[in-house]
């Protein structure tokens, strides 16, 4: 009779005690119900401006793997510029790329170009730890190429 009595009130306390416990705010991260999305995980980076003959970026980027990222590359169309850096792009989870309002969610990106003025805004998540760049390409000077770090 004990072992049934006891089996009913457990069945009946587990639901109440599975409800407090995910009350308890102090072990989630801060992340909302997007998970690692949410606007609590979220930073701007500064923008890449390219220009001929002008630096990208006044500062290095410094991100934090498992944070969500966005940043915008402005085009003043002084020359045609691209930005490569594969190995950047390989060590992100890209959300999405905005150009004039159009959304792309690629699987990959390995470089970007601009033929003409513009603007786009990429977002994404640092995924891999380690050092990369983003750069014009055939370029060799410090302030055509921004470095990059995720810790």
């Amino acid at each position: 009779m004990h072992k049934i009595f006891l089996t009913a009130l457990l069945a009946v306390a587990l639901p109440f005690g599975a409800a407090f416990a995910d009350d308890d705010d102090d072990d989630d991260d801060g992340f909302g119900l997007a998970g690692i999305l949410s606007s609590s995980n979220k930073a701007d980076l500064e923008p890449i401006q390219l220009s001929a003959g002008m630096p990208l970026t006044s500062a290095p980027w410094e991100l934090k793997s498992g944070m969500y990222y966005e940043f915008e590359i402005q085009g003043d169309g002084s020359q045609e510029l691209a930005l490569v850096g594969p190995e950047f792009f390989r060590a992100i989870w890209i959300d999405e790329i905005v150009v004039e309002g159009l959304e792309i969610r690629p699987l990959g990106v390995d470089s970007i170009e601009f033929d003409e003025a513009g603007e786009m805004e990429i977002g994404f998540v640092a995924i891999k730890p380690g050092s990369y760049y983003l750069k014009i390409p055939g370029s060799t000077g410090e302030t055509q190429r921004v470095e990059i770090t995720i810790k």
